[in-house]
């Protein structure tokens, strides 16, 4: 979790997801502790048992966003990465083999569920960066070295 920085797009996506736990989720969950604590016997009621789980398990994830967001540096699209590979951009790519991959260099909070998105910290995003359609790329990989060609490189506006 070395690079903190998001897209315009993920960060807000993480604030509503924060929004979301904070004022629809967790106060549902709460409602459905005081529920069970209120039928008497605790250590045998399994809906208060899963519930209070589930509310610290919300509450975890509540102040890791929070502390995430308060962390991140949102990068923006800028007009002077066009034509080149950076933060935020869809890379259309190519092996020997003829085989094509599309997807888009993103934060590390944002990959997760997306099977499109790769984290800006990958050996592929890495060997990626600054290049521009038409190169060459080799890609260090733990079996070996693979060489892509750049198809295509497009940015969100």
């Amino acid at each position: 979790m070395s690079t903190k920085i998001i897209t315009t797009e993920g960060h807000e996506t993480l604030k509503q997801e924060l929004d979301y736990l904070w004022r629809e989720h967790r106060p549902d969950i709460t409602q459905k502790v005081a529920w069970a604590a209120s039928l008497g016997d605790r250590s045998e009621n399994a809906d208060y048992q899963y519930n209070k789980k589930l509310l610290r398990e919300i509450d975890r994830r509540i102040r890791y966003l929070r502390k995430r967001l308060e962390d991140m540096r949102v990068v923006a699209y800028s007009p002077e990465q066009e034509g080149r590979v950076f933060f935020g951009a869809w890379v259309d790519i190519e092996n020997e083999a003829g085989e094509t991959k599309r997807f888009r260099i993103v934060g590390y909070d944002e990959i997760y569920g997306r099977m499109d998105y790769i984290s800006i910290d990958s050996p592929m995003a890495r060997a990626l960066l600054k290049k521009e359609v038409g190169d060459e790329v080799l890609v260090h990989t733990p079996t070996g070295e693979v060489l892509w060609w750049v198809n295509e490189i497009e940015y969100p506006k």
